[in-house]
């Protein structure tokens, strides 16, 4: 049998009920003793890589570059690749895994949500997670949200403000509500 992790991970919909609930709540209010400590004072860059690692439980690149603050419900599924700068004020809710390339900007305000509600009331406060992905030279705009469920090809750029709900596919520019494509990049291999 799948524990709760594992549960929540694989979209399964998981009440404030379920027994095991408290699992989740105790990696949720341990993420924001140590959010609260990275947000609330300065810290240097290997301070910051320290505390990002101890949030997420796996140790992130000398390369790794986090403006805070910063905000997440949970830390422990958000993975790492090198030479990743995230701006301030960004809100990664993490549940459902966001996993993030190489050389990928995250500019401030950017919200990457993987957790979701049901639509029928009697069922909302319950939740279900899908995952984040995004691909290596990724670009994203100020103030962009990104959706449960999206992966964003490699070189892609996410404008500022577009709210993305469905898969980017590489190469290209997204904007608007719900975003969409409005560029395709073409780069030639002298850029």
């Amino acid at each position: 049998m799948k524990d709760i992790f594992e549960r929540d991970l694989s979209g399964e919909l998981i009440p404030l009920t379920d027994p095991d609930y408290y699992k989740i709540g105790a990696i949720i209010n341990e993420a924001q003793k140590i959010i609260a400590e990275l947000n609330n004072s300065y810290h240097d860059t290997g301070e910051v890589q320290a505390l990002f690692s101890r949030l997420t439980g796996v140790e992130v690149d000398e390369t790794f570059e986090l403006l805070p603050p910063f905000y997440t419900d949970f830390g422990r599924n958000i993975r790492i690749g090198k030479n990743v700068f995230i701006n301030h004020c960004c809100e990664f809710m993490d549940r459902g895994g966001i996993t993030i390339g190489n050389d990928v900007l995250i500019a401030p305000k950017v919200n990457l949500i993987t957790i979701g509600h049901p639509l029928n009331p009697a069922d909302r406060r319950a939740t279900y997670t899908a995952p984040i992905i995004i691909g290596n030279g990724v670009w994203i705009g100020v103030g962009a949200t990104v959706m449960s469920g999206v992966t964003i090809g490699e070189n892609s750029v996410v404008a500022a403000g577009a709210v993305v709900t469905k898969d980017v596919p590489p190469n290209t520019i997204v904007a608007g509500v719900p975003a969409k494509v409005v560029k395709t990049l073409n780069f030639d291999s002298t850029d």
